[in-house]
């Protein structure tokens, strides 16, 4: 195969006109031709330095039929939320899946498996897991370091899980959310050289500055983008691009691409743009992906122009996997596991005693993990607690979908739902059941749809339905990857019909049980205090 394009040279930036040979999925020969600006440009791939491939609600091989389209050739994929779920034979699963199609799926050993003691989960990656993971040549990185405080303070067991990975001259990749001073170098110093969590510009610069690289965040329900590109104007080197969770509507629109044309339309320089989406990636985590050179692999992209990045074609080993819109890669038969044993609830399970009527509120933040802690009035009624839909402060609740076990129950703020309850089987990262609502009826209602479809995201509304089964781990689809975003979108506007003015609704819920994330979460133990990392009470009682 020979092509003539307009070669964006991210080694010796310059950009010029080149025949490209590709013979048996390497790039044999790049010659240089005669300029003919008319032609499209090729550059190295785009990869996703950090994403769960599971949040997509799609395994591997769906997953990778949308990413290509879009010029993604590669993942660095981190798939803690299926071992979560399924432990080894979840992490085991996703290899498996990733591998009947062609694409770039680098996975990591997952380091937090459960994430934290203060919830449950369905799974649990041991030291000796990793172990095993760290010797297998698919297993590329450690993936991120959850537990800062362990980190920090040399537990033991997180110490042992990151020495396994030096011992290996694998990566670690970081999550130190808010790290500042002297916490920060104590994180950092202990390993872990990646993170993508950074709330500010300035927290990013103080952990370059540490030797870290900063992977610029732009997914379904977190977004730093604007908080952090600037600094690729002084550290184009330490930047990547990522995506950490994205829901199935917002990949099939978009990927890594959309940070690409964001960056050049603001003026950043299209090789340090470039570079942080292609060529940083592949140097930190030692990829084997083509960068454009005689002698790599030959994976590569088509765009018509460099600020739209319209992608015309992406080639992975040489096989072209999508052209014009439209994915090459032909579905597989997938396969489904899981573990999902709770039984049906009723409302007065989501009953709460009134013990006074202010409350410890979490409050969501649109395009934000992050969730302070704020304190809100809530309705007395019969002696119960309820929601106060007036002032937009909702009963949430997270059901255990591994055992029988009394729902835990709290209230939260900026759902804007004014009837009816939302309800999701993603619920980072232990995935248990995450349901918010106005009554106990509707939240009953929504959670049971999800116990009988084992797994899924609901929406009720009056007389209304809607359930998008994910059977697989409860948290992915092995359907059609472009059906499930098309039912995603169904459902995703039915909750804001009902009310809510989040940007995804039903991403920001999946976060609402992650205890790592600061200030107040919901676990299926109770209410949690990110700060102090330990439970803390509903009611403000004096």
């Amino acid at each position: 195969m020979i092509l003539h394009a307009n070669l964006v040279d991210l080694h010796l930036r310059q950009i010029y006109t080149v025949a490209l040979e590709v013979v048996e999925q390497k790039i044999q020969r790049i010659q240089k031709i005669t300029s003919d600006p008319s032609l499209p440009f090729l550059l190295p791939g785009f990869i996703d330095a950090h994403v769960h491939v599971e949040s997509s609600m799609l395994v591997p091989s769906e997953f990778a039929r949308l990413a290509v389209v879009h010029g993604t050739v590669g993942t660095i994929s981190d798939p803690h939320e299926i071992a979560n779920v399924c432990g080894m034979q979840g992490v085991e699963y996703m290899i498996d899946n990733g591998k009947q199609v062609p694409f770039h799926f680098f996975f990591g050993a997952p380091s937090c498996v459960p994430a934290t003691p203060f919830e449950t989960a369905g799974g649990e990656i041991s030291p000796a897991d990793i172990q095993e993971l760290m010797a297998r040549p698919e297993i590329l990185y450690l993936a991120e370091m959850m537990n800062w405080p362990g980190t920090v303070n040399r537990d033991p067991l997180v110490m042992e899980k990151i020495q396994i990975a030096q011992q290996q001259c694998k990566p670690i990749d970081g999550h130190a959310p808010g790290l500042r001073g002297e916490l920060a170098q104590k994180y950092v110093s202990a390993g872990p050289s990646t993170d993508h969590e950074c709330f500010t510009f300035e927290e990013a610069l103080e952990k370059i500055n540490l030797g870290m690289k900063i992977s610029i965040r732009e997914g379904s329900a977190a977004k730093n983008f604007e908080a952090l590109i600037n600094l690729i104007d002084d550290y184009p080197e330490m930047l990547l691009f990522c995506s950490d969770d994205k829901h199935p509507d917002n990949l099939a629109l978009s990927h890594i691409n959309e940070l690409v044309r964001r960056a050049v339309a603001k003026g950043k320089n299209t090789f340090d743009v470039l570079r942080a989406a292609c060529i940083n990636p592949i140097i930190h985590y030692s990829l084997p992906v083509g960068q454009l050179r005689e002698g790599d692999g030959a994976d590569f992209i088509l765009v018509k122009d460099l600020e739209n990045f319209e992608v015309l074609a992406t080639y992975i080993q040489g096989q072209k996997v999508a052209e014009n819109g439209k994915s090459l890669i032909p579905r597989t038969k997938n396969e489904v596991i899981n573990k999902f044993s709770t039984s049906l609830k009723t409302p007065t399970d989501f009953q709460i005693s009134g013990l006074g009527e202010q409350v410890r509120v979490i409050e969501a933040l649109d395009g934000q993990l992050i969730t302070p802690e704020i304190e809100g009035k809530i309705i007395l009624k019969n002696g119960l607690a309820e929601s106060n839909p007036d002032q937009d402060i909702l009963k949430i609740t997270v059901v255990n979908r591994y055992q029988d076990a009394p729902p835990a129950l709290a209230f939260i703020k900026n759902f804007g739902l004014k009837n009816g309850a939302i309800a999701s089987s993603v619920g980072h990262d232990s995935h248990n059941i995450i349901a918010v609502g106005v009554d106990d009826d509707s939240i009953s209602r929504a959670v049971n749809l999800l116990i009988e479809a084992k797994g899924g995201v609901s929406a009720v509304w009056g007389d209304q339905e809607e359930v998008l089964p994910l059977p697989v781990g409860g948290i992915m689809s092995p359907e059609d990857g472009y059906e499930v975003a098309a039912a995603y979108t169904r459902i995703d506007h039915l909750a804001k019909e009902m009310g809510s003015k989040l940007n995804s609704p039903f991403m920001t819920l999946s976060f609402m049980a992650l205890l790592v994330i600061p200030d107040l979460k919901l676990s299926d133990k109770g209410l949690f205090d990110g700060k102090k990392f330990a439970f803390t009470k509903v009611f403000k009682i004096n």
